[in-house]
């Protein structure tokens, strides 16, 4: 049986329809999605809390703060606990044992632009294992990852679909999983 998938397109749609008629609101829907992988942007900074609650020393590389209002309550309750915002990817990641990959959502699209090259191409690099939420950063929802450059190389070791896998995962290799509920 084939694996069905939604577009980037129909994933918007749904997470529109769910704070409409559905009446939840963003905040609610991304702390679906970050227990999903205890767990991109948002997703990843409500994961980093969750798994802070549950015992683990997570260390957050966020290179471009929002200036929201939902990001920076995000934040926040971070720095209450006690999470680092590291500013040196490289020196973070010669120290972890695990990446959860949260920088870009589904709906990104286009060419990966500064800071974001150089932590991509770590990420190819790495021997620590990672875990990409909804799609591996640099690939594209519909066409898996780039043909070449920045981000053709990454191939992280966990993918964690949230609420239906995209076109994506059919160029996915490792371990797939679906949250989001």
């Amino acid at each position: 049986m084939a694996l069905k998938t939604v577009s980037a397109k129909a994933a918007a749609a749904l997470d529109k329809e769910l704070m409409s008629s559905g009446a939840f609101s963003i905040d609610q829907l991304m702390e679906l999605a970050g227990l999903s992988v205890s767990q991109a942007g948002g997703d990843g900074l409500v994961a980093a809390r969750h798994l802070r609650q549950y015992g683990y020393q997570p260390s957050i590389y966020y290179p471009k703060r929002s200036k929201s209002d939902l990001y920076q309550r995000l934040s926040k309750q971070l720095e209450d606990l006690d999470v680092p915002f590291v500013e040196n990817f490289p020196a973070a990641l010669a120290s972890t044992d695990h990446v959860v990959d949260a920088i870009f959502g589904f709906s990104f699209s286009g060419e990966v632009r500064e800071p974001f090259p150089a932590v991509i191409r770590a990420l190819e690099e790495t021997k620590v294992p990672v875990t990409s939420v909804d799609a591996p950063s640099s690939w594209n929802i519909e066409d898996g990852p780039p043909k070449s450059g920045v981000g053709s190389a990454f191939h992280p070791a966990v993918l964690v679909s949230l609420t239906a896998p995209k076109p994506l995962v059919h160029h996915f290799r490792g371990r797939h999983f679906i949250g989001g509920r």
